[in-house]
């Protein structure tokens, strides 16, 4: 049987942290354990359309790693109805696991939670390829939910903002070369 604590609290590591869409009751700032976060799920419903599609954020299992974000504990009176509405925002290839979320606060307990997360076996999962190739993605696509560009840079400005001991390399590289690549786009005459 499912806890009361894990039915309501759900993990946000990507459009989560800056486009939250739900009613909430209360928000952590902290950590998972075993995962680094990737932009090797494809998206085709939001961030890009069928045939070019954009980039999102998965994680990625691995020993050592930590990915921040936020808990969000849901109201326990709408939360079924609010993860129905997460399954469907997460329809691309993701999945709703269990995972131990860890606050900022070191004196805070742990926090069992909901995750969603796009794995290997998904059709929308890319795998790895370099920046500069995913950088190249995110500077053209285009979905229902507005341009890929912004998905990245919305995302990482909340880091930096929020989660300043956040050292992603592969979001703020990402960060980095799709800025580059607007840029010389705009010097295109």
């Amino acid at each position: 049987m499912e806890s009361e604590e894990t039915s309501t609290w759900v993990f946000g590591y990507g459009s989560l942290l800056w486009k939250v869409d739900f009613d909430y009751v209360e928000k952590v700032i902290g950590y998972v354990k075993g995962f680094e976060r990737k932009f090797w799920q494809s998206s085709d419903d939001h961030r890009g359309v069928p045939g070019k599609p954009g980039r999102v954020v998965t994680l990625i299992a691995k020993e050592g790693g930590t990915v921040w974000g936020v808990a969000y504990k849901l109201p326990s009176d709408r939360a079924s109805s609010i993860f129905k509405q997460l399954d469907h925002r997460e329809k691309g290839g993701y999945k709703a696991l269990k995972a131990v979320f860890h606050p900022r606060d070191e004196n805070a307990d742990p926090i069992h939670l909901n995750i969603y997360i796009g794995t290997p076996d998904n059709p929308n999962f890319v795998g790895p390829e370099s920046n500069n190739t995913i950088s190249d993605v995110i500077s053209t696509a285009v979905g229902p939910s507005g341009p890929n560009v912004d998905y990245l840079l919305n995302l990482a400005s909340y880091v930096k903002k929020n989660i300043p001991e956040d050292t992603d390399q592969h979001l703020f590289e990402l960060e980095d070369l799709v800025k580059k690549k607007i840029d010389a786009y705009k010097s295109i005459p």
